[in-house]
């Protein structure tokens, strides 16, 4: 006789809010566990609180936007793309809106409605839900049968960390990476992942500010430059060349851009120079740009070098180009060498910035590396290493590139885990 299928979510993230939905739609009786106070603690800090829920592109950008395993993601994303994605939250009570570069937010502009709309759905599904209860270990049941060490294990629940013991027929980790650890991403997955027999590819922190030498960035810190490309060059080889808004910190760069570029970085590159070229005026190409030097300079001919770059950039960041250009800032305009004006229109077009490393973990939006999707049914979401066990969101090794793409993934692997293991039945 067939019994309730029971399925344990553990991480009430994105990823485990959804897989806890999907579960609980296919016949499921579902149990949440999370470690925090509240549900979807991270979810409430992406998109600076506005929770860029999704990206509205096309399928063929959606797959572009991954940069880590994106073949692993064919069924996931087909399973659950970004517009089911969309219906769902309208549907649930959290009308959508869509803005530069295909992000999708709340229209109320508050991540606060994406996780009181998955509170409200999992209510309605009656998924049992344990606040501040921490997944210690996974148990297993011990193999049967005539030759039990080449059988696969089966999970058959987990042990919380004040000694209960919680049964399932399956059981779904979504614990998020490392990546803002005081909401509680601390690498928990990680740890139960490896009880089971998993390889955890080396993590690090992605879509993260970058750490420069150069002292100068702090005299603009708190700048923004719009409309800047900036190219990332690891090791004499061009590795990004992006578009977009760009920030100075007390320590670097941060921004958008820069988050972007990041998703690039060659950590194992140290030894070598890792150069970040920023071009303050991408729309003139160097022909372009030296005869608008010469049209102001000819407009300023008769003033001090320090006081004539008013219309080419914002006050703060006039002393810092005066300086990095070598000339004398109280020569006069008209006094200023072709070679030098020349040379000045270089060092507008690549600013160079040399990256020493990477903001932490602590300020990082994802983690890249985790559990490797080679011991992953990518048409599941079930691990080759044990029977009901399942994998979804950033603690796979999986990451995207800003704007929407990280939270589909969540989204799309935790619907595909939480409705092929509600599907399953024990006999």
């Amino acid at each position: 006789m067939k019994k309730e299928n029971r399925v344990l979510i553990v991480g009430g993230g994105a990823a485990g809010m959804m897989a806890a939905v999907a579960a609980a739609d296919s016949g499921a009786s579902v149990c949440l566990v999370e470690r925090n106070e509240k549900l979807g603690k991270k979810l409430f800090l992406t998109g600076k609180g506005r929770c860029n829920v999704t990206n509205a592109a096309d399928m063929d950008t959606l797959f572009d936007s991954v940069c880590t395993n994106r073949k692993f993601l064919y069924s996931a994303f087909y399973d659950f793309d970004n517009q089911a994605m969309m219906d769902w939250l309208n549907k649930a009570g959290c009308p959508l809106k869509t803005e530069r570069g295909n992000r999708v937010f709340p229209v109320s502009d508050h991540s606060s409605d994406v996780i009181a709309a998955f509170g409200r759905e999992l209510r309605k599904r009656n998924v049992e839900i344990l606040l501040n209860t921490r997944a210690e270990s996974l148990v297993f049941r011990e193999p049967d049968g005539i030759f039990p060490e080449v059988q696969t294990k089966q999970v058959a629940g987990v042990r919380l960390a004040d000694g209960r013991m919680l049964e399932a027929d399956a059981v779904v980790v979504c614990t998020g990476g490392l990546s803002y650890p005081s909401t509680g991403s601390t690498g928990d997955g990680y740890r139960l992942a490896e009880e089971a027999g998993h390889k955890i590819q080396e993590c690090s922190p992605s879509l993260v500010p970058f750490h420069v030498r150069e002292s100068w960035c702090r005299q603009l810190m708190g700048l923004s430059l719009r409309n800047v490309e900036a190219r990332l060059v690891c090791g004499g080889r061009e590795c990004y060349r992006g578009f977009g808004e760009l920030l100075f910190t007390h320590f670097g760069v941060s921004g958008p851009l820069i988050l972007t570029a990041s998703s690039f970085y060659d950590r194992k590159a140290l030894f070598r120079d890792t150069v970040l070229y920023i071009d303050l005026k991408p729309a003139m190409n160097p022909e372009q740009l030296d005869r608008r030097l010469l049209r102001d300079f000819e407009e300023n001919k008769n003033r001090r070098f320090r006081n004539a770059l008013s219309a080419l950039f914002p006050a703060k960041l006039i002393p810092v180009m005066v300086e990095l250009s070598g000339i004398d800032p109280e020569k006069r305009v008209h006094e200023i060498t072709r070679e030098e004006r020349r040379n000045f229109a270089a060092l507008i077009g690549n600013l160079p910035l040399t990256v020493t490393g990477t903001g932490s973990y602590a300020e990082a939006v994802i983690t890249r590396g985790g559990v490797s999707v080679k011991e992953i049914d990518p048409s599941t979401m079930e691990s080759r290493k044990a029977k009901g066990l399942f994998f979804a969101g950033e603690v796979l090794d999986l990451d995207a590139l800003t704007g929407g793409f990280n939270l589909q993934i969540a989204w799309s692997t935790g619907h595909l885990a939480g409705s092929r293991c509600g599907e399953r039945r024990s006999i």
